[in-house]
């Protein structure tokens, strides 16, 4: 694709552009140092050609590998120029585009509330506000660091011509199931394909957690290999996270919900029998076809909703749930679900058996409901219950205490939901998982996916693990025991 749409759509009416002042990422002191660690996987991403994707556990200084990267590329970027310079290779019609005064990096994130958040972090480590650009919604500013969401630009393709580097914060979400996302990659493969002055030239994927044997991350990776992981055992025994302490409680499904749920259960293999498939691609795939497969397809999916909702909504686990927030009374809780009803059941429960205010957030507010609410979090209310919106990217580091209300196969999720509690503070040297699950049903993969995410090194650190029962876990969380493995 011709290199001039890209100016074409950069200056559409909808868009600003600011080209008199710029600053030289090339020479910019970041106000940090980063560990042996971030400097190995700088080093990684740059013998990788410019191309890779760092898994690095949240809290482990990401965004600041990030910067050092495109440091390190705007630097490539300006011995480029010197070159083109050098040798008149059309060096007068594209300086305006190569010479590292006007890196330009894209930084795409999958929420909004994540764009805000790291506008503050850029200008904490010196970055003049007027570098930083927005696109999103009706914002759209094209700076030298701009900023935006996957679900924005994926309407904008063409503006990705327009950058030297595209970072791809939790990269994994654009996988190749994700279809709409993904044509993102489409249009990268277009730029690095073309045979002068390709665009964007450096690529760079940030993740807490990828499969790298699952085939939908197969194109992440072509673009991308994974260069350096980092992870939360790793920085456990390094000291960069607070330890995070797994408390498992096993709760039962009432007489009544055991009913539904074996019945629903039994629904769902004899259908995946006479489908012969328990995939739900494969299942959906029948759904449009007709005939009495299609409709067996169809309660196939009915029955598993149903025993999932049930399984949300348990009544023993939202009630052990009331109990353990009960004994942290004024302490800010972060509380994962999977459901909307559930956590509103939870919400209802709390008030009206313990007295307990809280509050809920979900992908139906918008930004400034979703900032009042964690404006008064900690002094008007404790518990904060979600679904999946507080998982990803979300930083306050000086909550220790995480309670999952299990119900997932995504160690994706899982890993998220632990990352927001175990970023490390001078107050705070530990962490509180309590996972509530249901004996007897799917939730037992989510305890052992948290324990598989958690698992320190015993060698390395058996010191610590011998003061965990005494002295990181609460006194007034040992009365429960007898819900422990």
């Amino acid at each position: 694709m011709d290199q001039s749409r890209t100016t074409a759509n950069k200056m559409s009416p909808n868009t600003s552009h600011s080209s008199e002042k710029s600053f030289q990422m090339i020479s910019f002191n970041f106000p940090f140092a980063l560990a042996r660690d971030q400097i190995e996987a700088v080093n990684a991403w740059v013998s990788s050609d410019f191309k890779g994707a760092i898994v690095y556990s949240t809290g482990t200084g990401k965004t600041e590998i990030a910067l050092e990267c495109a440091k390190r590329a705007a630097q490539l970027a300006d011995k480029r120029s010197i070159k083109l310079d050098q040798t008149n290779e059309n060096w007068t019609r594209n300086h305006h585009l190569t010479t590292a005064n006007r890196f330009n990096i894209l930084f795409l994130v999958p929420r909004i509330v994540l764009i805000e958040q790291n506008i503050k972090r850029f200008i904490s480590y010196g970055l003049a506000k007027e570098y930083i650009g927005t696109y999103f919604g009706e914002r759209k500013q094209i700076r030298q660091i701009t900023i935006g969401t996957y679900h924005s630009i994926v309407n904008n393709l063409d503006l990705i011509y327009g950058f030297d580097m595209v970072i791809f914060d939790e990269v994994h979400l654009v996988s190749d199931t994700a279809t709409v996302l993904r044509g993102i990659f489409d249009i990268v493969k277009a730029a690095l394909n073309l045979r002068t002055n390709p665009k964007p030239w450096a690529l760079l994927g940030l993740t807490a957690t990828i499969d790298e044997t699952d085939p939908k991350y197969n194109t992440i990776l072509s673009l991308m290999p994974v260069v350096k992981k980092y992870m939360i055992k790793e920085a456990v025994v390094d000291k960069r996270l607070a330890r995070p302490v797994v408390i498992p409680i096993k709760v039962e499904l009432t007489s009544e919900e055991r009913k539904i749920y074996d019945r629903c259960t039994f629904e769902i293999r004899k259908v995946s029998r006479y489908l012969r498939s328990s995939n739900p691609s494969v299942i959906a795939s029948i759904l449009g076809r007709g005939g009495v497969r299609s409709r067996l397809a169809r309660s196939w999916f009915d029955e598993v909703r149903k025993r999932k909702n049930m399984i949300n909504c348990a009544e023993n686990k939202l009630s052990m749930a009331c109990d353990i927030i009960s004994k942290h009374p004024y302490e800010r809780i972060m509380v994962f679900s999977e459901t909307i009803d559930s956590i509103q059941k939870l919400r209802e429960m709390l008030l009206k058996k313990k007295g307990i205010n809280s509050m809920t957030i979900d992908s139906t507010l918008n930004t400034n409901e979703r900032e009042k609410i964690l404006s008064v979090w900690g002094k008007e209310f404790y518990p904060l219950l979600s679904v999946h919106t507080l998982e990803v990217g979300y930083n306050v580091p000086e909550v220790r205490i995480a309670l999952i209300l299990a119900t997932t196969s995504n160690m994706n999720q899982v890993v998220q939901r632990i990352g927001r509690v175990i970023r490390k503070t001078e107050q705070k040297d530990t962490a509180l998982i309590y996972t509530i699950y249901l004996s007897q049903t799917h939730d037992s993969s989510t305890l052992k996916m948290v324990k598989q995410a958690t698992e320190i090194d015993i060698e390395e650190d058996k010191k610590t693990r011998r003061q965990e029962n005494d002295d990181e876990i609460p006194k007034h969380s040992r009365g429960l025991d007898k819900y422990f493995f």
